[in-house]
């Protein structure tokens, strides 16, 4: 039986849309991803471009200091000296940098293994420069690690989300402008961070449900 059509001013047409074929599907899938590339490469080029020597210093002391996760784990130590609250705090969010640790570094970097940038052609000025990582640049394992602690540790003492998360983005911007990463990488990075502090904050309270199972400050804490 044949497809029912429609008639117009352009002639018969088929009712239906026709489904595109696999081969189709991929091509447009490849050209978004295209398009999606040229986006964050103008975006980093954009970024190295922009002089902004007084910044320059900070970002980079800001990064390095990021390494191996050291400012978070310096917070963590902090809040271990509190209150127990505090306490479940810092211990969840040690949690979830090593969720997301892994994960970058694990698993994200071995399975798409985008090549870092090129700081040089990109001009990226040397006031800016920390050491290039020889690991692959997507996703950002600093903005991982980073997203993942304020997450966790602003979800269980939430005073300390808004100041978390500030230094977060501050992490994951710093390393763009070192022209170490793509904008693309540190995005990737920050939503495997939230997914790795929602996995760290599932264990604690299913492990330790009195302890985490409400986000609330307790009174006298």
């Amino acid at each position: 039986m044949s497809e029912p059509t429609t008639t117009d001013q352009g002639g018969a047409r088929p009712l239906t849309t026709p489904v595109p074929s696999a081969d189709g599907l991929r091509r447009v899938v490849s050209a978004v991803l295209s398009d999606l590339r040229s986006v964050d490469g103008a975006l980093y080029a954009a970024v190295a471009a922009t002089p902004t020597p007084t910044l320059d210093r900070a970002l980079r002391r800001l990064s390095h200091a990021a390494d191996h996760s050291k400012i978070s784990f310096a917070v963590a130590g902090a809040l271990a000296l509190g209150g127990s609250r505090s306490r479940r705090a810092a211990l969840v969010g040690v949690g979830a940098i090593a969720v997301a640790s892994a994960s970058a570094n694990i698993l994200g970097k071995r399975l798409v293994r985008r090549d870092r940038p090129d700081r040089e052609a990109a001009r990226v000025t040397v006031d800016r420069h920390v050491p290039m990582p020889t690991s692959a640049s997507f996703p950002s394992g600093h903005t991982a690690s980073a997203v993942a602690f304020a997450t966790a540790v602003g979800t269980v003492l939430p005073a300390a989300s808004v100041p978390l998360g500030a230094l977060a983005g501050a992490v994951g911007y710093s390393r763009i402008h070192t022209g170490v990463h793509y904008p693309g990488d540190v995005a990737a990075g920050a939503v495997l961070g939230i997914a790795s502090a929602a996995t760290a904050l599932a264990v604690a309270s299913a492990r330790l449900p009195h302890s985490y199972g409400n986000s609330r400050p307790l009174r006298g804490q």
